[in-house]
């Protein structure tokens, strides 16, 4: 789970980060995909990803993507390796209902890893985008 993410917003050639959340403060999951496989050097190498669909409102105008949000109803049934139903499994690939999230500018230091601080998801200028 997380309590939110960033994206860039580019604007007259800059990029500005952006930190989303869900509006209530509350966690949400991330549809990801996992696999193990042998390295060229022979060493098991795990490697994974969040999928990525279709913007809602919200985030159009920051990014041409989003990742997938899974609704907390089916957070268990896309861990459960025996679904087989891929019409299902799409399903819960929509784009988050955007009245479910707010997202505001935050300060460019979250570019730099070693600012790991709630500073990092400040609103810069006090404003919701």
């Amino acid at each position: 789970p997380t309590d939110g993410f960033y994206e860039w917003r580019k604007e007259n050639g800059r990029r500005t980060p952006v930190y989303i959340r869900r509006r209530d403060g509350g966690l949400f999951a991330f549809a990801g995909l996992w696999e193990e496989w042998q390295s060229p050097d022979g060493s098991p190498l795990r490697t994974c990803t969040i999928i990525t669909t279709e913007p809602n409102a919200l985030i159009a105008p920051i990014h041409h993507r989003m990742a997938a949000i899974l609704r907390p109803e089916d957070e268990a049934l896309w861990l459960d390796h025996s679904l087989r139903d891929t019409k299902r499994l799409m399903a819960m690939l929509q784009p988050c209902p955007a009245e479910e999230l707010e997202a505001y500018a935050v300060s460019p230091r979250v570019n730099n890893p070693a600012n790991d601080d709630p500073a990092c998801i400040q609103p810069l200028g006090g404003g919701e985008t």
